[in-house]
């Protein structure tokens, strides 16, 4: 009898202990009785009864990331390249994800793999380089909508990697390459032509300058003849009243200084080594004497009034001293 208890009690134990579960952070739990879904078992404990209760699948709550393989794709210009990708998911609804579908992650890598083929195959190569992000887009909202009834939500979708072939990565280089030699030709030959405008302008502000200062000397030129004119003009009346006032003695006062200052000239030329005079000698002595006789008869003989005027005598005519023979050879034409 006492046997026959405790093996009673065991029994009773196990069987409370088989209708017990703890589910574990993270994960839910699905229950079957009867082999019938009946309910998702969330973190915690939960009693089920023993042989008609049992844990279908422990579903994983938790984002998950799934690597996609590399693909061979070819892309709408027939360009061979290799794509890498990941897939973030979260499962929403574990009865869904557990019962709606056979292989989940199967499910959502082989998902992935077909319309990543139907997405880049439809662009170029050079769309499929440089979109990626419009690539992760169309991808996320087409497999994102595939899996909703699986219980499932896609959360992202990157491109880890676009590898084209070799031969078109030498060429994209010297493209490249190319591409930079152009931005810089073309920099150059902005530098130049900004630098042949900025000279082109200096000099034009240059001949603007000098142009306005040639007009201002020739302004002053112009004005100083001006003046040089008025002066002369003033001079010449001057010494019109003069000869109006003194008659013929102003006349030979003023010839007289002329003539002085011309022979004067002839003296003082670095030029000249021998001087010969076209006119005697002695008329300029009469001319200097006239010149005293002018200031005689302007001043008077006592010094108190002046003289009136008288014919100018002639001066005397004196013999010409003979000059040093020259021969006729060295004379210059017209000489005396």
């Amino acid at each position: 009898m006492g046997g026959f208890l405790i093996a009673l009690i065991v029994v009773v134990v196990v069987f409370l202990m088989m209708g017990v579960r703890v589910v574990r952070q993270g994960y839910v739990y699905t229950i079957e009785r009867l082999g019938k879904f009946t309910l998702a078992a969330n973190p915690g404990l939960h009693l089920i009864i023993p042989f008609v209760d049992r844990v279908g699948q422990k579903v994983n709550m938790m984002e998950q990331v799934l690597d996609i393989p590399g693909q061979e794709i070819i892309t709408k210009d027939n360009a061979m390249v290799g794509v890498d990708a990941v897939v973030f998911f979260q499962v929403l609804d574990a009865g869904k994800a557990a019962y709606e579908v056979a292989n989940l992650y199967g499910a959502i890598m082989a998902l992935t793999t077909t319309n990543l083929r139907t997405v880049m195959g439809s662009m170029d190569l050079d769309e499929t380089l440089s979109k990626r992000d419009e690539i992760n887009a169309r991808l996320l909202s087409v497999i994102d909508h595939a899996t909703s009834p699986w219980g499932v939500k896609i959360t992202r979708i990157e491109i880890k990697d676009i590898r084209p072939p070799l031969d078109i990565s030498n060429a994209m280089a010297r493209q490249m390459k190319a591409e930079r030699e152009k931005r810089a030709e073309i920099l150059e030959a902005e530098g130049r032509r900004a630098s042949e405008i900025l000279r082109a302008e200096g000099e034009k502000q240059a001949q603007i300058l000098s142009a306005e200062g040639r007009r201002e000397a020739a302004y002053r030129d112009a004005e100083a003849r001006e003046r040089e004119a008025e002066a002369e003009a003033k001079a010449t009346t001057l010494v019109s009243d003069a000869i109006a006032q003194s008659g013929v003695q102003a006349i030979n006062y003023f010839v007289a200084q002329k003539y002085t200052e011309a022979v004067g000239k002839f003296a003082t030329s670095p030029n000249a080594k021998t001087i010969l005079f076209p006119v005697e000698a002695t008329q300029l002595i009469g001319t200097l004497g006239g010149i005293g006789e002018l200031v005689k008869e302007a001043i008077g003989p006592d010094g108190s009034s002046p003289a009136p005027p008288r014919p100018p005598q002639p001066a005397p005519r004196r013999p010409v001293q003979p000059q040093a023979s020259v021969p006729p050879s060295n004379l210059p034409s017209g000489s005396t």
